[in-house]
């Protein structure tokens, strides 16, 4: 069985000299605290899928990621944990022979199969699998509920939806930020805002201008049949590209782990929290702002 997440995840006020200094304040959505083993985002976006695959007898889940994806240790776990098969299609096929790094590791151990793709032979399954059903991805893996990479489709983006639900008293002032992958989280958080409040999400990953907007606007047609003028990405902030994290960012992260005392995942969380601190300090935000933090993950075992 699947351990029940910690639902409502705490939020916390962060009182952090930078952002006081712009007279903006700070809190810290701890979605990172929301499962053990699903942690973060890939829940919120994992569980109503997982729901319709239990309800539709799926016995088989697919998906796609890299050497580290968060994403496939998560549906490994939960697929174990509910008794479904998984089948993970890893971007780079010179990984197949070599020792296989914890992440990867960890999800064989949660029972999923991996198969190894050349990085053209992953674009073209990640697109195939993007195209509708997934058809074209069963026809060669067998039959099974595709979900993209990520886990960003109609469903994932509705289960981010509730973030906002769990924020107390949201109104004009405030601004809920989270960092952008796939699009997914983002898109949910923009949806389920009540009138006046924003969504801000800070792209992780370099030359994704215009793709990750149009990813957000398709979620939204997709999940709530509408479009969202409440929400914007900045991209400025990606430190280099996906999975880069520069020196500066990793001193910013430590820094604020000994300030505050909380655990700063790299590849995400830092870019998210760094873009922050420099957009506010940068007057980005009318004094009176209160910025609402998805921390949705955990850091990389040492």
């Amino acid at each position: 069985m699947l351990e029940p997440a910690l639902l409502p995840t705490p939020l916390v006020d962060c009182t952090d000299e930078a952002f006081a200094r712009a007279g903006v304040e700070l809190r810290l959505k701890r979605d990172d605290l929301l499962h053990p083993s699903v942690p973060g985002n890939k829940w919120r976006k994992l569980a109503p899928n997982l729901a319709v695959a239990v309800e539709h007898g799926h016995t088989r889940l697919l998906t796609f990621g890299g050497a580290y994806s968060t994403h496939l240790r998560a549906v490994a776990a939960a697929a174990g944990a509910l008794g479904l098969e998984s089948v993970g299609l890893v971007r780079g096929e010179e990984l197949a022979d070599r020792p296989r790094n914890w992440s990867l590791r960890a999800a064989e151990e949660s029972g999923m199969r991996l198969e190894f793709l050349t990085r053209a032979a992953y674009r073209e399954a990640t697109g195939r699998a993007g195209d509708g059903d997934g058809a074209e991805v069963q026809r060669r893996w067998g039959p099974c509920l595709v979900l993209p990479e990520g886990g960003s489709n109609a469903l994932a983006a509705v289960g981010a939806a509730a973030i906002p639900a769990e924020l107390p008293d949201l109104d004009r002032r405030d601004v809920v930020c989270c960092p952008v992958g796939t699009g997914g989280t983002l898109a949910g958080i923009a949806a389920g805002l009540p009138p006046g409040a924003r969504a801000l999400g800070v792209a992780v990953l370099r030359g994704g201008e215009g793709y990750l907007e149009a990813e957000v606007a398709r979620l939204h047609r997709a999940g709530f049949g509408r479009e969202f003028a409440n929400w914007r990405i900045d991209h400025g902030h990606h430190g280099g590209g996906y999975g880069k994290v520069p020196p500066e960012l990793a001193a910013f992260a430590g820094e604020f782990e000994r300030r505050h005392g909380i655990p700063v995942e790299r590849r995400y969380v830092a870019k998210l929290l760094a873009a922050l601190a420099d957009l506010a300090g940068a007057g980005a935000f009318p004094r009176g702002t209160r910025l609402t933090a998805v921390v949705t993950g955990l850091p990389d075992p040492e």
